[in-house]
């Protein structure tokens, strides 16, 4: 049953995807996110309806503008791909219910914040604490706790404290971000941040190991490994937290 609903909403997060590429271009220059119709960014070329449909346009085309030819990112088909799968896994893990729904919306957000963040090292207000309200409210609706603000705060403030500490490796739209991680998640934040700060290690190895010293000048945004951490703890994890307290009995 779930696996159906997976593939019935998997199509739809296609969609949503294709719309969060709109987001990601238009909201941080607060633009439109209606008009004008999307275009090419290289000719203005304004993009047909059978060159606009998820993932396959981009295969058709050969990452390629139809007009004069030139590179379509592969952000956008990245981001497509990704929401889909998301939107489908929530189907899968949770059914239908209103928490597969949230989830689903969660994921949404943590989706098109990392494509801006990946974009323009920024993680927008308009975007980050709306959605906070909105996750918090639906969770003290669906199980009223004090665990959904204390998580919230308690992730904020550790991220808070961290950037003061090293306000070179992290901003406050990372502090905020964790106001709407802990509030949807509760106790299982700790798992995110586990997961967000140690895969954000890797990019910087790597550039220091290939530019040496150069590489304390190349910022890597957090964003993108603190949605990686949300979405894993999302799925699975209260599964991880048990195995860590258990190995620390």
């Amino acid at each position: 049953m779930n696996v159906a609903l997976a593939a019935a909403f998997t199509a739809p997060g296609l969609a949503i995807g294709s719309f969060l590429n709109v987001v990601a271009a238009r909201l941080p220059l607060r633009r439109s996110l209606v008009k004008p119709r999307s275009a090419c960014m290289s000719c203005g070329t304004e993009i047909a309806s059978r060159d606009n449909i998820p993932v396959v346009s981009y295969l058709v085309l050969r990452g390629r503008c139809r007009t004069c030819k030139a590179k379509i990112s592969p952000r956008y088909p990245a981001v497509e791909l990704v929401t889909g799968l998301l939107v489908g896994g929530c189907a899968l893990r949770f059914g239908l219910t209103p928490y597969a729904l949230l989830a689903a919306g969660f994921c949404v957000v943590l989706v098109v914040l990392s494509a801006i963040d990946l974009e323009l090292r920024i993680l927008p207000d308009r975007i980050v604490l709306p959605a906070t309200v909105v996750v918090l409210l639906a969770q003290e609706i669906r199980q009223p706790s004090f665990e959904w603000p204390l998580a919230a705060f308690a992730a904020a403030l550790f991220l808070f404290i961290a950037a003061v500490v090293h306000p070179r490796g992290m901003g406050m739209g990372d502090v905020k971000l964790m106001l709407l991680v802990g509030a949807m998640l509760g106790r299982t934040v700790s798992v995110a941040l586990m997961i967000g700060l140690l895969s954000a290690l890797v990019p910087s190895v790597v550039l220091f190991a290939r530019h040496g010293g150069a590489a304390r000048s190349m910022k890597v945004p957090l964003g993108p490994f603190l949605a990686l951490g949300a979405i894993v703890a999302l799925f699975a994890g209260h599964p991880i937290l048990h195995w860590y307290l258990g190995l620390s009995k």
